[in-house]
């Protein structure tokens, strides 16, 4: 058994010596299978077994490009107060990351002393706050604005990234401690009388900055359907209620205007109004299946800076010209 180890070890350092002379020394395979006494093919091999054992880890930081002529467009048509939109050149591949890396350096632009920011659940502001990265800690509250998910999906659930981002920035962090959705209107209205629940949701109301993922009401992309918070049934009912996507569980149509409010009465989540008066509204998302719900987020001005791709852009961009 020892034997095995020793010979285990030494294969791993082998693996090691090989990947260092050709990643970091920058020797050629034939260099390297001189040096150690094999052949050229026996080297791509072992690099081959050294990435495969995640001894070599190799990651490619493409640049962010973003298309200057869309977002012009897009700003003019829409009244916008910024917009940021993937270039054609990163293509439709690692879109959830670049989007959150895009949002990372867009949200950093509105950083200041003692800002108050406002953070949703979901995967795409989590991406975000994977990206976020500061040199100096910044003075701050950071705030959940919709109710936790629960135990299933920590990583994307509010509290989470609430954590997650106040940890990167060296803010404070304040958590609305009551589920996103409770079974009635009822049941909301006594919790938000807790005094836990009151200080988060006030603490929200005076943001100065929200970084908000926009959901859908398509199966296929809807994340309260996906995590199982939402039956088929009731997703559907969202949907013939003539629902296509949500900002913060406050749901609307394609002109923005709201629907679902039965949903709605049930959410633990800032309001509609509250939501409108954050000065700085960032909205993240991507990929056409998300076109409804972003259209409707932008007409409805639920946002007001949208960090998307090119091709949610143009299409948003090509409705508008045909109605007008």
């Amino acid at each position: 058994m020892a034997t095995d180890q020793h010979t285990s070890e030494e294969r791993v350092d082998l693996l090691a010596d090989v990947a260092e002379m050709y990643f970091f020394q920058e020797k050629t395979q034939a260099q390297i299978a001189k040096k150690i006494g094999v052949t050229r093919s026996m080297v791509s091999r072992l690099l081959t077994e050294a990435r495969k054992q995640n001894i070599v880890e190799i990651t490619v930081h493409r640049p962010l490009s973003f298309d200057r002529d869309l977002q012009a467009e897009l700003v003019e048509q829409f009244g916008l107060r910024a917009a940021f939109i993937l270039s054609a050149r990163l293509g439709d591949r690692n879109l959830l990351k670049n989007l959150g890396d895009a949002a990372a350096h867009v949200v950093k632009n509105y950083f200041h002393p003692n800002m108050i920011l406002g953070l949703p659940w979901g995967t795409t502001v989590s991406a975000v706050v994977d990206a976020m990265e500061v040199e100096e800690p910044i003075p701050c509250k950071i705030t959940q604005m919709v109710g936790a998910l629960g135990s299933r999906n920590l990583r994307y659930d509010g509290h989470g990234i609430v954590q997650r981002l106040a940890q990167k920035l060296g803010g404070e962090a304040y958590y609305l401690n009551a589920p996103f959705l409770v079974d009635s209107e009822q049941t909301a209205k006594a919790l938000y009388k807790n005094p836990s629940i009151c200080e988060t949701i006030s603490i929200a109301r005076q943001c100065t900055v929200a970084l908000l993922g926009i959901g859908s009401t398509h199966p296929d992309y809807s994340s309260y359907f996906k995590v199982g918070y939402l039956s088929r049934e009731e997703l559907e009912e969202l949907r013939g209620d003539g629902a296509v996507g949500g900002v913060c569980g406050i749901h609307f149509d394609s002109t923005g205007t709201l629907r679902g409010l039965g949903f709605q009465h049930r959410m633990m989540s800032i309001d509609e109004d509250s939501l409108k008066a954050i000065p700085v509204r960032i909205g993240v998302a991507g990929g056409l299946g998300k076109v409804d719900a972003i259209q409707g987020a932008i007409l409805g001005g639920y946002i007001n800076i949208i960090v998307t791709d090119h091709l949610v852009a143009s299409e948003l961009l090509r409705r508008a010209n045909h109605h007008a």
